[in-house]
């Protein structure tokens, strides 16, 4: 209610001088199948004529509309969305570190899953999570609600907690695979493919490469990244350094560990497997003999 709050001290009432409502953004960076026309759009107004009005602007511009009761609900959805992403997420990320160590391979047991044609929905473990929602938005759910009701959501804080650990658990697998091959972190050259938040698009916004790269650095690795999309890593630490389509062939035979944090469509994973000394596959793409998932 902060613009609501503006607008008031400023002596302007509601339904008459402004309308004001809330539609929560769903886009979906790099999705060639849905948009803003064709992606439906939850719209709640802070009065029910604000609603109506927002509603028929939105239906000139969106196929399907969805109206809700009020501006508070329409909020909520956006969160519930992003929450329930972020639980599922470290769902799939704790069961990847303990069927590891089970000898179980998740993937497999994620694509058996995914043959129930109901009460089943796949999610993928990884290096972590990014982007400016999944990571960001729940926890401002879980503030709220210890701010206003004086208990925690525990879900998200427990899943916050888990996902947040994946950087540093792809980076103590990478020394176990080194160890493995008799080498250390410490001075082994690793090459980091794909530092974006999700594939086939440029944006960084809190991607788990960087995490990942600090991790690994603290260690001592000599670092180099490839995205065919980032031609500077504004985000990422000083000390990784771009290797360029023209050498990539050359930085895997010199890599003594290439990790796979993201899976671009360019990226020919079985191909970048096979040419790699070692290759860890953090997004299951690849069961290539010598590469390990994560």
């Amino acid at each position: 209610m902060l613009v609501k709050g503006i607008f008031d001290d400023q002596g302007l009432t509601i339904d008459e001088d402004y309308f004001l409502a809330f539609s929560p953004e769903r886009i979906d960076p790099g999705n060639s199948t849905f948009g803003l026309r064709n992606t439906p759009k939850v719209v709640g107004g802070v009065t029910e004529e604000s609603g109506r009005r927002a509603v028929a602007l939105y239906e000139r511009v969106v196929d399907t509309v969805v109206p809700v009761r009020g501006a508070r609900e329409a909020e909520t959805a956006k969160l519930l969305e992003n929450t329930y992403r972020h639980i599922n997420i470290a769902l799939v990320n704790e069961m990847a570190k303990f069927c590891h160590e089970l000898n179980i391979d998740l993937w497999e047991v994620i694509d058996a899953a995914s043959t129930k044609p109901f009460g089943f929905q796949p999610f993928y473990p990884g290096p972590g999570v990014g982007g400016h929602c999944i990571p960001i938005d729940p926890n401002y759910l879980s503030y709220e609600v210890k701010k206003s009701l004086g208990y925690p959501f525990r879900f998200v804080e427990l899943a916050q907690e888990i996902n947040q650990s994946m950087p540093r658990y792809v980076a103590e697998r990478a020394a176990e695979i080194l160890n493995e091959d008799g080498k250390s972190v410490k001075s082994a050259k690793i090459l980091l493919l794909g530092v974006t938040y999700k594939p086939d698009i440029a944006d960084q916004r809190e991607s788990p490469a960087v995490p990942v790269a600090r991790e690994l650095a603290k260690r001592g690795a000599d670092l180099s990244y490839f995205d065919p999309h980032v031609e500077a890593w504004k985000s990422g630490p000083r000390f990784v350094t771009k290797t360029e389509n023209d050498h990539l062939d050359q930085a895997l035979s010199d890599a003594d560990l290439a990790i796979l944090l993201q899976k671009h469509g360019e990226f020919d994973v079985d191909s970048l497997a096979q040419k790699s000394r070692r290759f860890f596959d953090t997004r299951g793409c690849t069961d290539r003999s010598h590469a390990v998932r994560l």
